[in-house]
């Protein structure tokens, strides 16, 4: 059965986008068609991604200046491209790209000041998940939001079957992605949809050098400490946390997955694709993991 996920965040800066361009091309690669949409509208990102600007936009499709089949342009190409194993067969990735500039920005915006626009807008949203489906046979259908409780992220997670809360360490994310998933969350489940915490950037991945370099020189036979540089496997999650339970009784949603920080692929000047270039790498396993899970159907 065809799904639709929406990747959702209290605040920005939580990686969603990264996690949400991996799963597309994860699921892909296991042979699902996938369109990817690009609906954080107030900062769009994914034609940077991809490096690709398309001719038409996502922004167009919502003006009615422009049908589905000018603005999902098929970067099927580029997976193959950059996958370690290019002779296996894979799903089509179709990608939707909002536009960047500021004026569409303004555009966009303004367009939702009566009731009228706003209840139009809202049928070409489901129109768009539909057409998706149902004419380009996507398997899946994921979603880019915008943070917090705005105009479009509403949207596009009324339109989802499952939806992730994406957050990280920190007192404002975690105090900020309870107050919205009681005041909004329980809104979306009522209606059928399923909601799920997806937790980004734990510690234990990446340790930094100087503290490998401190440990080494104060206690040579600390088993944890590897090399300089190498990075080491440490669970932190329950002593961050306190418990790992502690979320989800908070938010009363399951915790689906924490994902391990990898500064030393995010940091490169082109992080494009992990999955793809890396897959032994622990974000790719987590990835893998993640796309096994019951919830989302594979």
């Amino acid at each position: 059965m065809p799904r639709c996920i929406a990747f959702h965040s209290y605040k920005g800066g939580t990686g969603k986008t990264t996690i949400a361009c991996n799963l597309a091309a994860m699921l892909s690669l296991k042979g699902y068609n996938v369109s990817l949409l690009d609906l954080d509208v107030y900062a769009p990102s994914l034609h940077a991604y991809f490096d690709y600007s398309p001719n038409k936009w996502i922004n167009d499709l919502l003006f009615e200046n422009s049908d589905l089949n000018e603005i999902m342009v098929d970067m099927t190409s580029t997976l193959t491209k950059h996958a370690a194993d290019r002779t296996k067969k894979m799903g089509k990735l179709l990608v939707g790209f909002s536009n960047p500039q500021k004026d569409e920005i303004y555009r966009l915006e303004g367009s939702i000041k009566t009731a009228n626009a706003n209840i139009q807008l809202l049928r070409r949203f489901v129109q768009l998940r539909e057409d998706l489906i149902s004419d380009y046979e996507s398997d899946y259908v994921i979603l880019d939001t915008s943070p917090g409780i705005r105009y479009w992220s509403i949207n596009s997670l009324a339109v989802a079957d499952v939806l992730f809360l994406t957050l990280k360490f920190g007192d404002l994310d975690i105090e900020g992605t309870i107050k919205m998933a009681n005041d909004i969350y329980g809104s979306f489940t009522k209606f059928g949809s399923k909601s799920f915490l997806l937790l980004n950037l734990v510690s234990g991945y990446c340790i930094p050098r100087t503290y490998l370099q401190g440990s080494q020189s104060t206690n040579k036979s600390n088993s944890s400490v590897l090399a300089e540089g190498t990075p080491i496997q440490i669970q932190t999650f329950e002593k961050e946390l306190g418990s790992d339970t502690f979320l989800s009784d908070q938010t009363k949603m399951e915790l689906i997955s924490a994902i391990p920080c990898y500064c030393d692929i995010q940091f490169q000047k082109k992080e494009f694709l992990t999955v793809l270039q890396h897959p032994d790498h622990p974000f790719a396993k987590q990835l893998e993991q993640l796309t096994m899970a019951r919830q989302i159907g594979v």
